[in-house]
């Protein structure tokens, strides 16, 4: 097959298939990290051309609800989602038999449409959880090949105490997802400064019974729990800001 990866520059996709015999090639505003068949510069050069598969990662960052509350609030331009969605209108449209489009939970599902398939790595032999999103076009869903245990933890590998998802590598040509913590004190102007991370409650797990948001930090409902969220936070005296595609809270050291 002729497949083109849309939206990635590690390669990791395109050699994927290549390896079964495929005729790949990635494309991305930025150069491959590796040694492949890649187009550099905007994907819709390369869209009026005949492909069997489209595979796009398109970046979440104004997609995601994890950064939407930038939005809502008045803090980010609403031009820059409408752009992306715009973007990923065009690629889900593309003139191309079989599509699958990657992104995290957020509002693509709102303003286009629902996904036809949820996954997490867990499902397939890896100890971490991601709500990864997929849509399809004439592709079968995703079936669970090696369904894993949560550990005695009671939260993935890429989880820390509070339950937030900040330890999981990109997805293949992303570079929005965070790949440590950077909670923990710090410095501002000189000043001793705090910084944690906000939990959002679509990051936590959900109830077996409900799916509810379930803390695993204070074992309770995310909205009975004490974890500091988008909707606290800035009553609780933490000033928000953005990092790596995440959401901090950040207050001068308490004397």
């Amino acid at each position: 097959m002729k497949i083109l990866i849309a939206c990635e520059y590690s390669g990791t996709v395109r050699d994927a298939f290549r390896a079964l015999g495929h005729d790949a090639i990635s494309c991305d505003l930025l150069p491959t990290d590796v040694p492949g068949p890649h187009h550099q510069g905007d994907v819709a050069e390369l869209l009026t051309q005949q492909w069997d598969m489209l595979i796009a990662f398109p970046p979440c960052t104004y997609l995601c609800s994890s950064g939407m509350h930038w939005t809502v609030r008045g803090k980010r331009d609403p031009q820059l989602t409408e752009d992306a969605l715009a973007f990923v209108q065009s690629l889900l449209g593309a003139d191309v038999k079989h599509i699958a489009l990657e992104n995290p939970v957020g509002c693509i599902s709102t303003r286009i449409r629902k996904p036809d398939c949820i996954t997490h790595p867990w499902e397939h032999g890896h100890p971490e959880s991601k709500t990864t999103c997929l849509w399809l076009k004439n592709l079968p869903k995703l079936t669970p090949t090696n369904i894993l245990q949560k550990p005695a933890t009671g939260r993935w590998k890429n989880q820390c105490a509070n339950g937030s998802q900040n330890k999981l590598p990109p997805s293949p040509g992303q570079v929005e997802a965070a790949e440590q913590d950077l909670s923990g004190n710090c410095e501002r102007n000189g000043e001793p400064m705090e910084r944690i991370r906000i939990v959002s409650a679509w990051e936590l797990p959900e109830c077996d019974c409900c799916g509810e948001p379930w803390c695993t930090v204070h074992v309770e409902y995310y909205a009975d729990c004490e974890c500091v969220g988008p909707s606290n936070a800035e009553d609780e005296g933490w000033e928000l800001e953005e990092r790596d595609g995440f959401l901090y809270g950040i207050r001068p050291m308490p004397s």
